[in-house]
């Protein structure tokens, strides 16, 4: 293939089906579909270089807010459209953005799709299973979760199997998270009365809320083999062990402020920093930290200077740098991706500023007036410190390393 090039709508898979019967025809005919997708479209502000260690800004096909990795070079991105097929992608990491320091130039600069695939709906979430080459996803309809698989001598990511929900209502889809043990378990639910664990192979219930409450969920986290973290929408919290029945530490009665106010939130693991501490964070910019064994009193709430309230409050996202003590990045108001170091937080109401803002995804129209897509997600690198991917509404897709101007974090 003669290098990068825009994106060319597939044709549909069954306009034009394989000549040959089999699998293998099938494999051959849907590796013509995978378009090459990812371009490299260069630095968007060249005054903006000295606050970047390295940059780089790419085209996808279409939006994504799926950014999951799968070891350190290589991640999964997929469409969320509906009413259209949407690919999922496996997308490896440019050379230059693999290796560990700055080694000059590199013939290959853009990213190469290793596998592909077709869903019939939105994705919104998905789940590399570890240790396997199994994936999960979740979005519209969200009658149920699906398994795909993908193998070493194909390029094709195919579905598998199913795994059926009860949600029925409208728009709400199952938040999903992976339990990796030698027999994984996926953990769903939109609300925590559906909330249970299947096991992946034998999809027999093996945990449930078994409780009535209906609260939307936003977030789900596993944290270790038998425990795992949620949130609200509300902005309740919970960390539940799968040894007992179900008996979450949580905090009952958030009190968050205004009752139209949604919140997701991430916890920070004993190997990412000093203590395992939750960061939870409202669509009015709204930052609490809470300590994980005590969930009613945040050791400090801070406001942080959002351009305006969410327009989409489900593409809201915290995170915690895995490479770095005390620092985090929130996206999902604006075009913009924040990072913030939280080490001397330790105030109520407080106005706190970014250590680094990211304005990548916005800008500058013929009129000179902002138009900025909204970041759609954004993940750190699981070993480089300072690398981020952020993806936005446009399509965007960046990669970016940010420089601490204080030196340290």
């Amino acid at each position: 293939m003669a290098g990068p090039a825009r994106y060319r709508e597939p044709r549909p898979l069954l306009a034009r089906g394989p000549q040959r019967p089999g699998l293998e025809a099938e494999v051959e005919y849907r590796k013509r579909q995978l378009p090459w997708i990812p371009r490299r479209t260069g630095l968007w502000n060249p005054c903006a270089c000295k606050s970047y260690q390295d940059f780089h800004a790419f085209d996808l096909s279409g939006a994504t807010r799926v950014l999951e990795w799968i070891g350190d070079k290589g991640v999964f991105v997929a469409g969320y459209e509906s009413l259209k097929k949407n690919e999922i992608l496996h997308l490896i990491l440019p050379l230059r953005l693999s290796v560990k320091e700055n080694q000059g130039l590199f013939p290959e600069r853009d990213f190469k799709v290793r596998h592909g695939g077709f869903s019939d709906g939105s994705v919104f979430d998905l789940k590399y299973v570890p240790d396997t080459r199994l994936l999960v996803t979740s979005g519209l309809p969200g009658c149920y979760l699906r398994v795909w698989q993908f193998a070493e001598d194909s390029d094709v990511i195919k579905p598998v199997s199913t795994i059926a929900v009860h949600e029925k209502e409208g728009n709400f889809w199952p938040r999903v998270a992976v339990f990796s043990s030698v027999a994984p378990g996926v953990l769903h639910g939109a609300r925590l009365s559906d909330l249970k664990i299947v096991d992946l192979e034998s999809q027999k219930v093996t945990y449930s809320s078994g409780i009535s409450d209906s609260e939307e969920l936003s977030s789900l986290q596993v944290l270790d083999a038998d425990i795992f973290a949620f949130c609200c929408t509300s902005g309740h919290l919970g960390i539940v062990d799968t040894r007992q029945k179900w008996a979450p530490l949580e905090n009952t009665s958030p009190n968050l402020g205004s009752g139209e106010e949604r919140w997701c939130a991430e916890v920070r693991g004993m190997d990412q920093g000093p203590g395992s501490c939750i960061a939870s964070l409202g669509s009015e910019g709204q930052l609490r930290l809470l300590d994980t064994r005590d969930l009613c009193h945040p050791m400090s709430s801070v406001q942080c200077p959002v351009s305006t309230p969410s327009p989409n409050p489900e593409l809201l996202r915290v995170s915690w740098a895995p490479g770095l003590d005390n620092c985090l990045a929130i996206s999902g108001f604006d075009g913009t991706v924040q990072v913030y170091d939280v080490t001397s937080w330790d105030g109520m109401g407080i106005q706190v500023e970014p250590l680094f803002t990211h304005r990548g995804h916005i800008f500058l129209n013929e009129n000179k007036m902002d138009t900025a897509p909204q970041v759609t997600t954004h993940t750190w690198h699981p070993c480089k410190p300072r690398t981020l991917l952020s993806a936005a509404s446009d399509a965007s897709l960046h990669v970016w390393d940010w420089v601490d101007l204080r030196a340290s974090c």
